[in-house]
């Protein structure tokens, strides 16, 4: 029996090695524009208030005033309770893995097609993280381990105000 050449075939197999192959670039932040960090990586943020709530900003992914919303500044205003002129600046250490010194824990509710919903258990609160994670995490962590500290700011410089918010555009 003759094995008979079928273009279709090939353009088959071809467009299905390309199917996996792009996969394959995309889970691992291999094409452009896509960059995550790695799922276990500290991210660092230095919220403050603007406009009445909290907002933060990442000049190395390009978010300036980035507000949290929908319970999230709840859920700060508990964390930082007893961090002194935090409304000024203050140090956000987030990470999907427990690390040493974190104070709280947020569990994965659902996502709703844009941003996901997660849940504090002490005090019982939800709030939702919007797109911006995903300039952090390709996928929504299951957990977030969250911990707040005070920035120590040398009084006598003025870039150290500059420094508390990451940016220098902040009025």
């Amino acid at each position: 029996m003759t094995q008979r050449f079928s273009t279709r075939r090939v353009a088959a197999v071809v467009a299905l090695v390309v199917l996996i192959a792009g996969g394959v670039a995309w889970r691992y932040s291999l094409l452009p524009g896509r960059t995550a960090a790695p799922s276990n990586a500290l991210i660092i943020l230095k919220p403050y208030r603007y406009g009445g709530t909290w907002v933060f900003d990442d000049a190395n992914v390009g978010l300036v005033r980035e507000p949290f919303v929908a319970g999230v500044p709840e859920m700060i205003d508990h964390l930082v309770a007893d961090i002194p002129n935090s409304d000024t600046g203050f140090r956000m250490v987030v990470c999907p893995r427990p690390f040493p010194g974190y104070q709280k824990k947020l569990t994965w509710l659902r996502g709703d097609g844009f941003g996901n919903w997660y849940r504090l258990d002490d005090p019982p609160m939800e709030g939702w993280i919007c797109p911006a994670m995903f300039r952090y995490y390709s996928e929504a962590p299951d957990e977030l381990y969250v911990m707040a500290e005070a920035i120590e700011v040398d009084t006598s410089s003025q870039t150290d105000n500059q420094d508390r918010a990451g940016t220098t555009n902040r009025p």
